[in-house]
């Protein structure tokens, strides 16, 4: 029978760097993603490969790689990588509603213990903002809603916060041609007046619903990020207008920025590395 040929110490010694260089690659590729999308306006090979800490021709390979497979993408005109779109898909795709339900209704039912009121999660799926999970709060009065149910953006604080991340024209194209729907005497329905509102939204990272869709609703919201920093949702709580004044509402706006903080964070957004960025 031939005998076995043994593996000497210096040969196996001479696999971990392989072994070890093949991780190291993934960590790299990785690394470079990561730093690629905290730069919306993209960034450059030179600026890219010194903040990653690599040779400009390493990181350019492995940028180059990742271009081909649709990962990454190269603005033509300014040479600048930006994350690609087969990555957004692969994104997409895993923060469907069924994974957001599962990750913002935990935390829903925690700010509804700490607050005594309903809590929602919305996200803006066309040209609609859509409820996907909600708890109910303790009081007499609540608005009647269902997981999957609809809310006009102009008139609730939810929607508002998902306009608030869409630039005037784009706001205008949501909205349509059509006259905006007064649900109450205090509905924002005038244009003009409706994008000076998102505006104070964008500002102060906040929205109120004043009985502008339910007469005796007043609602609370903030945005959630994902990954790339991105609004993706809105959490916020409501609750009836003798119950909730407007200073307690105001009062209540920690908690549902925590909230917002906690869901953001399953969504990988990183505030400190996104605000090192701005």
């Amino acid at each position: 029978m031939a005998s076995r040929s043994k593996i000497s110490p210096a040969e196996e010694q001479a696999e971990v760097p392989k072994e070890r260089g093949g991780i190291q690659s993934l960590e790299r590729a990785f690394a470079i993603v990561e730093e690629i999308a905290r730069h919306r306006e993209g960034i450059n090979l030179a600026d890219l490969s010194k903040t990653v800490g690599l040779h400009n021709s390493t990181t350019f390979h492995l940028v180059k790689t990742m271009a081909q497979l649709g990962y990454v993408s190269q603005v033509r005109d300014s040479k600048r990588y930006r994350i690609g779109s087969k990555l957004f898909t692969l994104a997409a795709g895993a923060l469907e509603e069924n994974s957001f339900l599962a990750i913002a209704t935990p935390v829903l039912e925690s700010l509804t213990g700490e607050t005594r009121e309903a809590a929602h999660f919305a996200i803006r799926s066309g040209n609609q903002v859509v409820v996907i999970a909600r708890t109910a709060g303790s009081g007499l009065l609540q608005m009647v809603d269902r997981n999957g149910g609809q809310r006009p953006a102009h008139a609730t604080a939810l929607g508002k916060v998902l306009l608030s991340a869409l630039n005037d024209a784009q706001i205008r194209q949501f909205l349509g041609r059509e006259p905006l729907r007064k649900f109450t005497p205090k509905t924002i329905a005038e244009r003009d007046a409706l994008l000076r509102e998102i505006e104070e939204v964008r500002r102060r990272g906040i929205a109120y619903d004043d009985g502008e869709f339910d007469a005796d609703i007043r609602c609370v919201a903030v945005p959630v990020h994902d990954f790339a920093g991105r609004v993706s949702g809105a959490v916020g709580i409501s609750g009836a207008v003798w119950r909730l004044s407007l200073q307690s509402l105001q009062g209540m706006a920690q908690p549902v920025r925590e909230a917002a903080k906690l869901i953001s964070n399953q969504l990988g957004f990183n505030e400190k590395k996104t605000a090192r960025v701005a």
